[in-house]
């Protein structure tokens, strides 16, 4: 420990009431000062505030004095300090970073709010909140998801509103000459006494843009506008390669990365059942099971993906524009 910090403790110790009863100070502590953004070398006593006010709203004995016996001092905007429930628990209101599922999965990620017409709806993955197209409109979402211990009726925060379906490879062609020569070379087939069958499939991929989906609220006090400990959404934004990012997830809570690749086309397992999305963004080891449907900000804290997939390695994101435009919905 350095002997700046030794140094310093007995001062603060003498000081630290006096500090936090000043209006919005919430802790006080002994840090490296930081100076237009950057954190320099210099050992200060840093004061912990909900959020900082222009010094002219300001009376003299409400400010955090410059220095302290000759000891520089710092104040540093944090917010309010909350004891942090786990991600798994009941939320009224539910923030981002909580846990949801459809009524028949297992859990996933709350990611935001967001408005359509001016109506709020939870924002997340198909596979959180419609089972992979299986759902139907109408079918109740549980925050915390059924994995969590939610159960119905008592943990229902919303219903199935809308998702974009997603389409998986090894689909029957709607082709009807496909379907019908199918038809015909089996029945060949059963002549000539052969078990093997024919089914018509697209040979061409379908392409994914987005795997999202939204359930509309049963009150709108039952969800929050902030997401657990990022707060609030301050914009749109398009990540680029080297974008920092950040997500707050169900089951890795807030991690940070960034985005080591653009036009990402990838092939993602929906079980025994394969997808392809084209346009993803890809970050580094991310997130695990039950992080999908997080929503992913840049350092500035604006909304950039919709977290849905990844490996040991990797972390795939749906471009945010893709999502909202193919779901009609924005941000306020």
């Amino acid at each position: 420990m350095s002997d700046g910090v030794l140094d310093i403790r007995p001062v603060l110790r003498a000081a630290r009431n006096e500090l936090l009863a000043r209006p919005n100070v919430v802790a006080t502590g002994v840090g490296f000062k930081v100076s237009d953004g950057v954190r320099t070398d210099e050992v200060s006593i840093v004061c912990s505030v909900t959020h900082k006010v222009p010094r002219s709203e300001l009376r003299a004995h409400e400010l955090v004095p410059e220095s302290l016996n000759g000891i520089r001092t710092d104040v540093v905007a944090t917010g309010p300090f909350r004891t942090l429930a786990a991600r798994s628990e009941r939320y009224r209101p539910a923030p981002g970073g909580a846990s949801i599922g459809h009524r028949d999965i297992t859990a996933g990620t709350l990611g935001c709010l967001v408005y359509r017409d001016g109506e709020p709806f939870i924002l997340s993955n198909n596979h959180v909140l419609a089972n992979e197209n299986r759902a139907q409109l109408g079918d109740p979402i549980l925050q915390p998801g059924p994995y969590d211990g939610g159960r119905l009726p008592a943990d229902a925060i919303g219903v199935l509103a809308d998702y974009v379906a997603v389409r998986m490879a090894e689909e029957e062609s709607t082709c009807a000459f496909a379907r019908g020569s199918s038809a015909m070379l089996n029945w060949i087939a059963r002549l000539l006494g052969s078990d093997a069958r024919l089914r018509a499939v697209s040979t061409a991929m379908a392409e994914n843009l987005v795997d999202c989906a939204l359930a509309a609220p049963l009150d709108v006090t039952y969800v929050s506008d902030k997401i657990l400990e990022l707060g609030s959404i301050e914009g749109i934004a398009r990540a680029e390669l080297g974008t920092a990012v950040v997500k707050s997830g169900r089951t890795t809570e807030v991690t940070r990365g960034e985005i080591v690749q653009v036009d990402v086309t990838a092939d993602v397992n929906f079980g025994d059942k394969v997808a392809r999305f084209s346009d993803q963004l890809m970050a580094g080891p991310m997130s695990e099971g039950g992080d999908s449907g997080s929503v992913v900000l840049d350092d500035r804290n604006r909304i950039v993906g919709l977290l849905f997939a990844g490996s040991e390695s990797t972390t795939l994101f749906n471009q945010i524009e893709n999502v909202f435009s193919a779901l009609e919905v924005g941000i306020r």
